[in-house]
């Protein structure tokens, strides 16, 4: 019983370190965080240090940025969509390839982004000029897709 009770207070031991060093994490991570709010879903933490999902947009943000009626090339993610944990790595790249700005907009933490934009799926691109979409693509696309959307599009 006596062996029980010291294996059952190891196990117990080793589940606070776990929370309390994961707390921690979190923190550190929060503290550089690019939304405004700590009050962020699991899976944005722990994309907050990703090189691949730099450049966060907040929602009034992108409202001003559109209205200026200068090109606006936007990113609808969500870090639990599998289709855009599979693109966005290979979208990031190319844009920075071709030297072209995407902003990132996360509608998991701003859920008002699917109707604001009229978002029916994740990942969606929207090119914006004047002020107006010009064309929008959803889904995961291939590489070859992506650089003829900014070939097309975006630098034409």
């Amino acid at each position: 019983m006596k062996k029980l009770l010291i294996f059952g207070g190891i196990i117990v031991a080793v589940f606070v370190l776990i929370f309390v060093l994961n707390s921690q994490k979190n923190k550190d991570a929060l503290a550089n965080n690019p939304y405004d709010t700590d009050d962020l879903r699991q899976s944005t933490i722990d994309l907050i240090d990703d090189p691949n999902y730099q450049n966060i947009i907040l929602p009034e943000e992108l409202e001003k940025k559109i209205a200026t009626g200068e090109p606006v090339t936007a990113y609808f993610f969500s870090p639990e969509c599998v289709h855009c944990q599979e693109m966005t790595p290979r979208l990031t790249p190319l844009a920075k390839e071709n030297k072209v700005e995407i902003v990132k907009y996360n509608v998991l933490e701003y859920e008002k982004g699917w109707n604001d934009y009229r978002i029916k799926a994740t990942p969606t691109m929207i090119y914006f000029e004047k002020g107006q979409e010009v064309v929008r693509v959803e889904g995961a696309i291939s590489n070859s897709q992506i650089q003829g959307f900014f070939d097309e599009v975006v630098l034409k």
